[in-house]
């Protein structure tokens, strides 16, 4: 066993995002092992990176000094829980990506005094274009933080956190926020259709203009209401859809939705302790 292989507890789309990643850094396919149960995604998951593959959780995690746990949060404590004894064998490093499940459960379900990184990644991830926020515990040391960089670096940029209880705003602003980009797409394409345009024309239109926006909210190095001003000139076309935005209460829906998405983060810790 490889004193950096990594384990990945779950094979699905995060987990095969963060894999390519860690391949295009260099990391030998060798060196990672994923427990998958579904056939056919454990069989893709070696055709296509010819990564490690086994059907239990137990027989993968043996092999690895990182975990990382990429199942859903309402099985993760019965996975963890089987995990246990050699979690306290082992000591590895626990890196999990379930939304809502808190450092002090995974603790709790793994036997205690492990060192524990919590991450929420986003799906621009399966691009390499995403952005995770992290939560390390203080039994995490150094060189941990840097496995925990390493690992999820490889699928786009990375915040620390200090304080956890701020991870479910960190889900709800951007592991659920492609979602909100999403349906913004789906309603700008929709009303340009209504309005007459044909519906390829009017998705190019949408995509790019949001490509656009994004690359400039990254690179100009200017505030969003900055960029926003410049863009909205008096008395325009702009103006006036902003108004209308605004005369809908839409800073106040966006602030409820996040608000949603928090306390959903908060309800599957406590759902599944």
């Amino acid at each position: 066993m490889a004193a950096d292989s990594i384990t990945f507890i779950g094979g699905g789309n995060m987990a095969r995002s963060l894999i390519a990643g860690l391949i295009r850094q260099g990391v030998p396919a060798g060196h990672i092992h994923v427990a998958e149960p579904v056939a056919e995604l454990r069989q893709a998951l070696a055709a296509d990176f010819r990564v490690q593959v086994h059907d239990n959780a137990v027989d993968a995690a043996a092999q690895g000094s990182t975990w990382l746990l990429a199942v859903k949060p309402q099985v993760l404590r019965e996975v963890c829980q089987s995990l246990q004894g050699l979690a306290q064998a082992k000591r590895p490093l626990v890196l999990s990506i379930a939304a809502g499940i808190t450092s002090a459960q995974l603790q709790r379900w793994l036997g205690g005094n492990l060192p524990v990184v919590r991450a929420m990644p986003n799906t621009p991830a399966l691009l390499g274009a995403g952005v995770t926020g992290l939560f390390a515990t203080a039994s995490v040391d150094t060189q941990q933080h840097a496995r925990a960089e390493q690992v999820l670096a490889s699928a786009g940029r990375t915040v620390w956190i200090d304080d956890e209880a701020l991870m479910d705003s960190v889900t709800a602003v951007s592991g659920s926020g492609p979602a909100y980009v999403f349906l913004l797409a789906e309603a700008m394409e929709a009303a340009g259709i209504a309005q007459g345009l044909p519906a390829e024309a009017a998705r190019t239109l949408v995509v790019q203009t949001l490509l656009g926006a994004s690359r400039m909210l990254d690179e100009a190095g200017e505030s969003p209401a900055e960029l926003r001003r410049r863009v909205t000139s008096p008395n325009g076309t702009t103006q006036a859809a902003i108004e209308s935005f605004q005369a809908g209460g839409f800073e106040a829906l966006v602030d409820t939705a996040l608000r949603a998405a928090q306390v959903r983060g908060q309800a599957l810790s406590a759902a599944n302790d």
